[in-house]
């Protein structure tokens, strides 16, 4: 069976870079109208013109998916302008790297606010009306660090494993009504967030991993549109690593 998303309406949060940019690029290009949310304007705005460059179509909505009114509110008119939405990919995430000890409250609190939270307000936004379609997918994506953990990220783990519990979660409350919800899981990827590592770090990180080497940001672009489409319609509540074997 080809893959298509040909007539989707999709969400992508954090589309305006990274990960999310090539998730929101790879939907377009299969097919979907997509929906890139990102706080930073000029970077969605770049994403668009990408996806434009490659034949797919992604419009910009500038959100902060912590502030659950105004998810609830954006999300309500992208239904009423596009009559329906059949993908939600929540992809946003933030770090703020600290050992324990000496991590404080607000950096605790900003990466559960976005990373775990947003999902919860994004979720709540679709579901009624998938449930109303009577069909949809929800692709989280969580970390491999959720799984095997990471020093100095308690936090981010803490939101990336909260994240795995969600999934499997909403995937029971949802199966029923046709509706699947996975999350992938990336290892290490090439993005502006690796980028600030160290070169030490970069190296013992590609130590650890089998296939000796970073993902590409399509790498997990592709693994997300496989769950987004019709072959994937028989998994749900399922957590699909893309880690080039680190968390085996």
């Amino acid at each position: 069976m080809p893959m298509s998303l040909t007539d989707k309406i999709a969400i992508v949060t954090g589309a305006s870079r990274g990960i999310g940019r090539a998730i929101a690029i790879k939907l377009a290009r299969e097919g979907a109208l997509v929906c890139g949310l990102a706080r930073n304007r000029e970077a969605l705005a770049e994403t668009v013109r990408l996806a434009e460059e490659s034949g797919g179509k992604v419009q910009a909505y500038p959100c902060d998916i912590s502030d659950t009114a105004g998810v609830a509110e954006l999300f309500k008119s992208i239904v009423k302008e596009h009559g329906g939405v059949h993908i939600l990919v929540n992809n946003a995430g933030i770090t703020r790297d600290n050992l324990l000890m000496r991590m404080r409250v607000d950096e605790w609190d900003e990466v559960i606010q976005t990373n775990l939270k947003g999902s919860f307000n994004t979720c709540q936004g679709v579901i009624r009306q998938m449930v109303k379609q009577k069909q949809g997918r929800i692709i989280n994506i969580t970390s491999v660090v959720g799984i095997i953990g990471q020093p100095g990220q308690t936090n981010y783990a803490a939101s990336k494993a909260g994240l795995i519990g969600f999934t499997k979660s909403l995937a029971k409350e949802l199966a029923s009504r046709n509706i699947t919800v996975n999350a992938v899981a990336p290892g290490f990827v090439t993005t502006d967030m690796t980028d600030e590592l160290s070169e030490e770090l970069k190296n013992d990180a590609t130590r650890a991993i089998p296939l000796g080497r970073f993902g590409q940001p399509e790498e997990i672009a592709d693994a997300v549109a496989f769950l987004a489409t019709d072959n994937a319609g028989y998994i749900t509540g399922h957590v699909l690593q893309v880690d080039g074997g680190i968390a085996m």
